[in-house]
């Protein structure tokens, strides 16, 4: 048995509920929306059998489950609780790592996040075609914005930025992708932050 300890977080985003363990699940991460994405991954697949799963989220050291209608947290989050722990006392990985534990770059770790992207296509723009300025907004959402999203129980990628307009097109994830607070921290939070750093970036929005 693998010594492992598992806690939930309500997120901001009320259908959204956050698993925490005190270990590695995966090594990047990965948002996932239909059974037929995750039939290669057990945990995953077995939490679809629930009716009321919606969709789920991976990232680093939590789980992020998304919810119908159904059903309530308060009703439900004991019992998801004890089977994903279960599960994880068992099995080193929900998702095993898929390249050597080397030193990544940043360019690196933006193309693996956009091609791990819930397994649908992602429209972000190809790491081989980021500008240097591009480069600069990706390591500004990794340093200083990424850490609060992921606290939510989601991420945020870079996906592309129109230098006519100044508007960067980010993409939200896991519990911050349709979570009725997300346009008030792009506008008040992230947009704020960007024009201080990047003057360059006049408006911050949501890829569709």
């Amino acid at each position: 048995m693998i010594p492992t300890s598992l806690y939930t977080e309500l997120t901001p985003n009320p259908n959204h509920l956050k698993f925490v363990a005190d270990r590695l699940l995966t090594d990047a991460s990965f948002e996932f929306d239909d059974p037929d994405q995750v039939v290669e991954y057990p945990l995953l697949a077995k939490l679809y059998n629930f009716p009321f799963i919606d969709g789920m989220f991976v990232h680093k050291n939590f789980l992020t489950l998304k919810k119908n209608d159904l059903v309530e947290w308060t009703d439900v989050s004991l019992e998801l609780r004890e089977y994903v722990l279960e599960y994880l006392q068992n099995n080193q990985w929900v998702i095993a790592p898929q390249e050597n534990k080397e030193q990544k770059t940043k360019a690196e770790l933006y193309s693996k996040e956009i091609t791990n992207k819930n397994k649908k296509s992602s429209k972000a723009k190809p790491v081989e075609q980021l500008t240097d300025f591009e480069l600069k907004i990706v390591d500004i959402l990794d340093e200083y914005v990424k850490p609060a999203v992921q606290q939510d129980g989601g991420d945020i990628v870079f996906h592309d930025f129109d230098e006519n307009d100044g508007v960067l097109t980010v993409e939200m994830k896991g519990a911050c992708n349709g979570c009725p607070s997300s346009t008030q921290t792009l506008k008040q939070g992230i947009q704020g932050l960007f024009q201080k750093m990047l003057p360059e970036v006049k408006e911050v929005v949501a890829a569709d």
